[in-house]
């Protein structure tokens, strides 16, 4: 298993060790930075419970979502479909700061509002049919650090990497293609964590 820890000093590091793009950047936003971003994100995103269908039946997770994008997109996951609100000023500029670091461009995000660490993600990839193919998702930590876990989908191989607050992660390539990634649950975390992806939709 790949581990990145925290004693790199060179951003941003592919953490894949193959058929996959995965480029980490550390921290790009500093402390009080973090700190104003995730003040806002917690109390002002209109966040609402996710929904899921399994088995046939409509699931409410504890995990809580929100949609954004530059028009109504409408974006299809786990047999659900969602309309995205438009940018706030405070989206379109960690959007922009994404962009400017990553050299991508984003028209949508999904946030993701993790309480404490009784809850995550199960492996997935992120192959959703309105989603540019191949294309880039910047994922930008607020709050408790957690760990993200990657496998890829025929030799199991494992890679992980701890999350901190203002940081970056950006897939991309064949990375949705080749590995599925999972936000295991915890119970060291006992404080929120804000994920927002910034990805692309294509209509």
């Amino acid at each position: 298993m790949f581990t990145l820890f925290n004693d790199i000093t060179e951003f941003p590091i592919n953490i894949l060790p193959k058929d996959g793009i995965t480029e980490y950047y550390g921290k790009v936003f500093n402390e009080e930075a973090c700190k104003k971003f995730y003040d806002y994100l917690l109390s002002e995103i209109p966040w609402e419970n996710d929904e899921a269908v399994i088995f046939g039946k409509l699931i409410l997770t504890k995990r809580k979502v929100a949609w954004f994008g530059e028009r109504a997109f409408e974006y299809t996951y786990s047999k659900r479909t969602k309309y995205a609100r438009f940018w706030t000023p405070e989206l379109l500029e960690l959007k922009q700061k994404c962009e400017e670091v990553s050299g991508e461009t984003y028209n949508s995000c999904l946030l993701n509002l993790y309480h404490d660490g009784s809850e995550g993600m199960a492996y997935h990839s992120d192959g959703e049919k309105d989603l540019k193919k191949n294309g880039a998702i910047a994922s930008l930590t607020f709050g408790a650090e957690r760990k993200f876990v990657f496998k890829h989908k025929t030799t199991q191989e494992k890679a992980e990497i701890f999350l901190e607050s203002g940081s970056l992660l950006v897939m991309k390539g064949k990375t949705q293609e080749n590995w599925l990634h999972r936000l295991p649950p915890t119970t060291k975390v006992k404080t929120p964590r804000i994920n927002l992806t910034f990805r692309t939709i294509e209509e």
